[in-house]
């Protein structure tokens, strides 16, 4: 058939537009991935026929679906498809704004070539324009109402600038304006040292013939010129004024003095929905978390107003910036990072970043900031102002951007340490893609693929298997920590899996958790300093809960299944939780507890462990461990931090993939019920405790747990740079981009259709 590589993706396009007709036909409103799928094949098929043109499918596509056949939030989401397809005249791009903007769509354009019913519009509920405006939408962004004020306390100065050339010049924001277009002509002099004192990443466009007026401000930093046209490199000095513009006259470039320029002593400032619109939320904003019940709200900003970092030529969101409209001179973007502006000149690769995030919103157990983020070889160099300090103000030495830096666009979007999943059965390498696409990027068990004894015990039994399983996983890319066999009343084995490369040991009860067993592991555990697992005795067969507290003595242990449903003492492992000593987690099938937890359980729990439902005493071991109370009742202790970490007992009773989207989950419907954490100083539309407190469950407490808490779990500088990048309206399901050890390991990227691609501005990044 001789089908292409972008054909193979519109294939997969069609059949997942061809499924959202179907859902749509049978009367559901549609997902965002739906309504993408379902306009974009749509266009394809219009574009097939060969009847139509360019410009009538940039207005077809909007026409297709109305705000009722999609879910509440989704067209104040989808700004923007692009699907690219081959017309009678060749191959071209269809740009649909704004696809989903009447109430009514067209259903029968909505479902061409289907052949599937077309349904009544009354089968779809009229949508009340609340629940579609932007301020109710996943990842609403309030802002605060107050000005910023750009490039504090600059020496200002307002002069006369003329276009003398038969050809548009466009200005930067941080470009030198002494060394601008020699068709420039303005009082060069007086421009010495100056750049414009627009927001940073904006630029001033000058048409043949025009005059304008702008102000210029002191440029910062060292004030080190360099680049442009050579003409005042160096440290500024205005004895060197008159040589300078001298030399450049000689040189053709235009001057005129301007005397009574006026100097302007009052700051500059901009909208802060403006401001917001081009480098995301900054003190004082409120975001909120996807879709869920929890906002968040900026405490500090370390980026320097006036001087950010921003690369590209990039697109400006006009529908957010009505001050253009009253500030003529600013223009389309002309972005900082560029030599000799934001970007440092001369500097060798040791002295520079390899990767810098630029304009963050960070989210940790340390705090809700905005700083941009640096990586070197590997690990996070710097938090705070990156940049070129020869022109900027306060850019940490640790992170200057040279021309070997390369730049991630922070802005807008949320980046938080790489999740830790402390509790994996390694059955298979497909979890690492599972995992990595849900921000996970360490992983802590063990197994030896889809064995038994792997499907239901996170174990590597024998030295020969963790050689094995070590060289399997040196090609994926995620941390991965191995437990040895820790069930053993001798230590001889459990020390060979130790000196093998374990880096902990796991208890579990269907090799038998006994207390001998408990007291070998921790013996091996505190000689070693590694952390020792349990998974305790459901049988209570050596004893109850107290027979297995005694065995741990005062010593630290990492409970598994707290809750129970998992496995531990019946009907009261949860009183570990109360202990000093005991560091519990839980894993998230039960996490949220809702009408349907229960009901999965028996059969998920008889199929992992091997169990049979014809032996009486198999169906009444798997029937006590799960208990409505003890799983309820852990909403509530994660809330109050009793339970500390949580994680996915991957592919036997949990998802690999929902350890980040379940912990959300559990947050925001605590955040429903209990309302705001008062005593962590939350109150309502302020959420910065209770998201503290739920983002350390799977970063930094399993790291600490686990003694690897200097290398992993937070965002902080000496660790690695494992970095997950989150749209808000995506934040805690699906992320834009995953970075492991400052490498892109996984992200969201167009789906590839064409000679340039067809993407959705709603997914993708």
């Amino acid at each position: 058939m001789r089908i292409s590589p972008r054909e193979e993706a519109k294939l997969l396009l069609h059949q997942t537009g061809f499924l959202a007709q179907k859902r749509l036909a049978r009367g559901l409103q549609l997902n965002q991935t739906e309504a993408v799928a379902l306009i974009a094949s749509q266009l394809q098929e219009r574009i097939r026929d060969g009847k139509h043109s360019v410009a009538e499918l940039m207005h077809h596509g909007k026409t297709m679906l109305g705000r009722r056949h999609v879910l509440p939030g989704v067209s104040a989401l989808l700004h923007e498809i692009q699907v690219e397809g081959t017309f009678p005249d060749g191959v071209f791009l269809v740009t649909v704004h704004d696809p989903i903007c009447t109430e009514d769509g067209d259903l029968n354009a909505a479902l061409y070539g289907s052949f599937l019913p077309v349904p009544s519009n009354d089968v779809f509920p009229v949508v009340n324009p609340a629940e579609y405006s932007r301020e109710n939408a996943p990842g609403a962004i309030v802002v605060r109402k107050e000005r910023i004020r750009i490039n504090q306390g600059r020496e200002r100065i307002r002069l006369r600038v003329t276009n003398n050339g038969d050809r548009p010049i466009q200005i930067g924001s941080h470009y030198h304006f002494i060394e601008t277009n020699p068709a420039l002509a303005f009082d060069r002099g007086k421009a010495y040292g100056k750049r414009l004192d627009i927001a940073a990443g904006t630029a001033v466009r000058f048409e043949p013939g025009d005059s304008k007026t702008v102000t210029l401000c002191a440029i910062a930093g060292s004030k080190i010129i360099t680049g442009g046209n050579r003409l005042a490199t160096g440290i500024v000095d205005l004895s060197r004024t008159d040589d300078i513009v001298r030399d450049l006259v000689r040189k053709g470039f235009g001057h005129i003095p301007e005397p009574g320029a006026l100097e302007v002593t009052e700051d500059t400032d901009i909208g802060r929905d403006a401001y917001v619109a081009m480098f995301g939320p900054t003190v004082g904003d409120r975001v909120r978390l996807g879709d869920t019940a929890l906002w968040v709200e900026v405490e500090r900003d370390e980026t320097v107003y006036g001087d950010e970092v921003k690369f590209g030529g990039g697109q400006f969101p006009l529908k957010s910036v009505l001050w253009l409209a009253v500030i003529e001179y600013f223009a389309v973007p002309g972005k900082t990072v560029r030599e000799g502006m934001g970007q440092a000149t001369n500097r060798p690769a040791s002295e520079t970043l390899d990767l810098v995030i630029t304009n963050a919103l960070i989210i940790d157990w340390s705090g809700i900031y905005k700083a941009d983020i640096g990586v070197k070889d590997g690990v996070i160099t710097g938090i705070g102002k990156a940049g070129n300090p020869d022109v900027m103000a306060g850019v940490d030495p640790r992170l200057v951007v040279g021309s070997a830096t390369e730049v991630i666009a922070g802005e807008k979007l949320i980046v938080t340490a790489g999740a830790i999943d402390a509790h994996c059965h390694y059955i298979c390498p497909q979890q690492v893609t599972e995992a990595l696409a849900s921000g996970t990027t360490t992983m802590i068990g063990g197994g030896t693929g889809p064995s038994a004894g792997t499907n239901a015990t996170t174990c590597t039994p024998s030295p020969f298997y963790m050689r094995q399983m070590l060289a399997a996983m040196d090609s994926l890319p995620m941390n991965f920590a191995i437990t040895g066999k820790g069930n053993d009343s001798g230590t001889n084995a459990l020390e060979d899996i130790v000196k093998a490369g374990a880096a902990g040991l796991k208890l579990h009860e269907d090799w038998g958790s006994t207390p001998s067993a408990i007291v070998s592991a921790l013996d091996i555990g505190d000689k070693y300093d590694v952390q020792v697992n349990i998974h305790t005795d459901t049988l209570n067969e050596s004893g109850f809960v107290e027979s297995t507290i005694a065995a741990f003595g005062n010593r630290t242990i990492h409970t598994y299944h707290t809750e129970g449903a998992g496995g531990g003492h019946a009907p009261d492992i949860i009183v570990v939780c109360g202990l000093d000593n005991v560091l519990p987690s839980s894993t998230n099938p039960t996490r949220p507890y809702t009408r349907n937890t229960l009901d999965e359980h028996l059969d998920m729990l008889m199929v992992c462990h091997h169990l049979d439902k014809s032996i009486p005493e198999d169906l009444a071991f798997a029937e006590s461990r799960i208990r409505a109370e003890t799983v309820a009742a852990e909403d509530v202790l994660h809330d109050t931090g009793a339970i500390s970490m949580i994680s996915s007992d991957s592919q036997a009773m949990g998802r690999v993939g929902e350890v980040v989207s379940r912990t959300w989950r559990t947050a925001s419907k605590m955040r429903e019920f209990r309302g705001p954490l008062t005593k962590l100083g939350d109150f309502e539309g302020h959420d910065n405790g209770r998201v503290k407190r739920y983002i350390s469950k799977y970063t930094i407490n399993p790291a600490i747990t686990h003694g690897i808490s200097h290398l992993v779990g937070q965002v902080a500088v000496g660790t690695l740079a494992d970095l997950v990048l989150w749209k808000p309206e995506n934040f805690g399901a699906k992320p834009e981009m995953v970075l492991k050890s400052g490498v892109i390991a996984w992200a969201q990227v167009r789906l590839f259709l064409g000679n340039s691609s067809a993407y959705s501005s709603a997914d993708s990044h």
